[in-house]
């Protein structure tokens, strides 16, 4: 759409004046981009401040002068899915996926279909963003919980040593832990227990402070 509008513009200048100079196709160009931009720091500012309808009303503006544009679908996605309107966070997150499938846009669009319920396609999604990007945990905890709820335990043991794997912290291990159990491996349970106390408890002794002697003079 914003291609559209600097040629629109450009044909204007050109029927009426037959020779076009490049400064003034730029500086179409910069007033559209000084626009988006402002507008796009409403957006933020907005949904910063809570003031959904706000940051709406700018990312609607943004996607009438650029329609394709796949960051304020995904925006927009984020601004309804805060104020539960799932079914227009869904619409978004699809939107800004087919315009362009990024891990963010697929990761989001998986968090709605797993919050309404609908794991099916919430486990699509993560397989997705997983595919284009595998190297952050929360994206394998993630689909973990998925296969948790579909029933897959042998999958979900896997995303979550995966998880663990790239970042062997606290909440990683406690999940991992917690399966380990539910799933009556409790050796295994064992092994990430001693992991957790590592991380908890400091290592070693803390040594002594030695205070100087008072000496009276």
């Amino acid at each position: 759409m914003l291609e559209l509008l600097i040629i629109a513009a450009f044909a204007v200048l050109a029927y009426t004046n037959l020779t076009v100079h490049d400064d003034e196709f730029a500086g179409v160009s910069r007033k559209v981009g000084d626009r988006l931009g402002k507008l796009w720091d409403i957006a933020h500012q907005g949904m910063r401040e809570n003031r959904f309808l706000r940051a709406e009303k700018a990312l609607l503006t943004i996607l009438k002068i650029d329609e394709k544009n796949a960051a304020a679908y995904n925006r927009l996605g984020i601004l309804y899915a805060k104020q539960k309107e799932y079914r227009d966070a869904i619409d978004c997150f699809e939107i800004a996926s087919s315009i362009e499938s990024t891990p963010s846009s697929l990761h989001n669009l998986g968090l709605i279909y797993y919050e309404t319920e609908n794991y099916e396609k919430a486990a699509i999604a993560f397989e997705q963003a997983l595919k284009l990007e595998d190297g952050l945990a929360a994206r394998h905890v993630a689909y973990a919980k998925v296969q948790e709820k579909l029933g897959n335990d042998k999958l979900m043991l896997h995303e979550l040593e995966k998880a663990t794997e790239l970042e062997p912290n606290k909440e990683t291990l406690s999940l991992l832990q917690k399966a380990y159990v539910t799933n009556g491996m409790m050796a295994e349970a064992d092994i990430i227990e001693d992991r957790l106390k590592k991380l908890i408890m400091p290592a070693g002794r803390p040594k002594r402070m030695v205070r100087p002697r008072r000496v009276v003079v």
